[in-house]
């Protein structure tokens, strides 16, 4: 009986989360050993779903580098790496496309529909599909400056930045019980694909959709000092330095740049949680410890 009340009453904890948020939208950046470890795997799924069961809107964003690593190199093909963004051309975006929007995109849809109910369903999508990305090719120059890092002299090719996002369409969707699932894929003007960064689609989706929340579910504890201690709260300033410094570097800069943009648009609350611990959506949602980094204005 004891443990039972024990249960009864940490439901009954979760009422303020659940009221505070209700009707809000959350977007979750899904990547990193949460995409493949079965038991993390099955975790995130049902974790959506009860957001969703209790009036919750989330929308799903995935990346995939790891899988069409594996794939490019399947074919032959090396994998390019400039300023934590991937070299593009138009033999690597065929694979990047046929990953993320074919193979990872519909196992993420089933593998959410396998544990939900008849009222929510999770809908599969990339920016291709009714111009719901529509993209141009990044300019490095902006983009590494904005960041105080040396530019690139080599062409990154099929590279893309958001230009817009069909919000009309991922309301529809949602107001429908719908959980859109997104491959960071854009369009362009002549219905080219381009190779986004998941990181910077989520945030994009988040600023677009006014988001309450931007979760960004990863394999690290969180940003971490120059002594590899994990920072709580840290501000775009400090951000800033770290990259410039190094402690910053690869894949997590885009991750945290986009997250400041996310920010000055009017995204409530920026987290970097580790996907590795099971439930980590329900801890930084439903607690008031939270877990990993939160980003600050």
């Amino acid at each position: 009986m004891k443990e039972l009340i024990y249960k009864a009453k940490m439901l009954q904890s979760t009422l303020p989360y659940i009221r505070q948020f209700y009707g809000r939208t959350f977007v979750i950046k899904y990547g990193g050993s949460a995409m493949i470890e079965e038991s993390l795997r099955e975790s995130f799924a049902k974790d959506v779903l009860l957001l969703r069961y209790v009036g919750i809107k989330v929308i799903v964003v995935h990346g995939g580098g790891p899988q069409i690593n594996k794939t490019l190199e399947s074919f032959g093909i090396e994998a390019k790496f400039v300023g934590g963004m991937r070299k593009t051309d138009e033999e690597t975006m065929h694979v990047v496309e046929m990953v993320l929007a074919g193979d990872i995109n519909k196992d993420i849809v089933a593998l959410i529909n396998k544990h939900s109910g008849e009222q929510v369903y999770a809908v599969g999508l990339s920016g291709r599909d009714g111009n719901l990305i529509k993209a141009k090719k990044l300019d490095k120059e902006e983009y590494f400056k904005e960041l105080g890092l040396e530019v690139p002299e080599e062409d990154i090719g099929f590279v893309g930045q958001v230009e817009s996002i069909n919000t009309h369409l991922l309301s529809t969707l949602m107001d429908n019980n719908y959980i859109p699932v997104i491959a960071p894929i854009g369009v362009g003007s002549h219905g080219e694909a381009y190779n986004i960064n998941a990181d910077v689609v989520a945030s994009e989706v988040a600023r677009y959709m006014k988001a309450e929340k931007l979760i960004f579910l990863t394999d690290t504890e969180g940003i971490k000092d120059q002594h590899g201690e994990v920072i709580s709260s840290i501000s775009k300033e400090e951000i800033y330095q770290l990259i410039k410094n190094g402690t910053i570097k690869g894949g997590m800069i885009p991750k945290v740049k986009s997250a400041i943009k996310a920010l000055q648009a009017g995204v409530k609350k920026v987290h970097i949680i580790d996907g590795r611990c099971p439930h980590s959506i329900l801890l930084e949602v439903f607690t008031e410890e939270g877990i990993g980094t939160e980003i600050v204005s």
